[in-house]
């Protein structure tokens, strides 16, 4: 935290939740009375494509955009993503991945690969890294679509932003007819 501002990095793929994950963390902020920005990037998200979300809040944020390398946070949704952008990790940040691989269909060209070894390369960079099996929880709970909110039940024991304004803001955001779910989602992510 640099400032009095808190910057959380999200990252991951289309189709993961990382949109309202960010939607959800910057109405947490507001609610609790702090200035919150995000700015998003989900061109191709649709398609698989890559799906990046900066949130910075603290008493007063001017711009939405993180400078490079000083994220407070970075939540990870997929394993390569992560490290893909490891380097915006701030000295003595936090980083939370989840240990999930979304191989993309270009790898069958030849011409890209995958990491085989990410989660080996995001311990030597971040040997305090937090990794999830935040896709296997949410399948035990019945929903693989509760990733995101698992994830930010994890990022919670991170950022000082109180445990009930999480709840009431799942509540009035998760998806029609799921608030009960992401609750329990939350609460398993913020056990973990």
């Amino acid at each position: 935290m640099k400032n009095g501002i808190t910057n959380v990095l999200i990252v991951g793929v289309g189709g993961q939740g990382v949109l309202l994950a960010s939607e959800i963390l910057t109405e947490v902020a507001k609610v609790m009375g702090l200035d919150a920005k995000k700015s998003e990037v989900h061109g191709m998200s649709q398609r698989g494509g890559v799906v990046t979300s900066h949130i910075r809040f603290g008493e007063k944020v001017y711009s939405p955009l993180i400078p490079s390398g000083e994220s407070d946070v970075i939540l990870a949704f997929e394993l390569s993503e992560g490290l893909r952008w490891i380097h915006e990790l701030a000295e003595g940040g936090t980083f939370i991945v989840n240990d999930h691989k979304l191989v993309p269909p270009i790898t069958a060209t030849g011409k890209f690969f995958y990491p085989e070894d990410a989660i080996d390369r995001i311990k030597a960079r971040v040997p305090g890294a937090k990794l999830v099996e935040a896709t296997d929880i949410a399948r035990e709970l019945g929903n693989p679509r509760l990733v995101n909110t698992i994830l930010l039940g994890v990022m919670s024991q991170s950022i000082d932003l109180a445990e009930d304004t999480w709840l009431e803001v799942i509540k009035k955001m998760a998806p029609k007819g799921t608030a009960e779910l992401n609750r329990k989602a939350f609460l398993a992510g913020r056990s973990d």
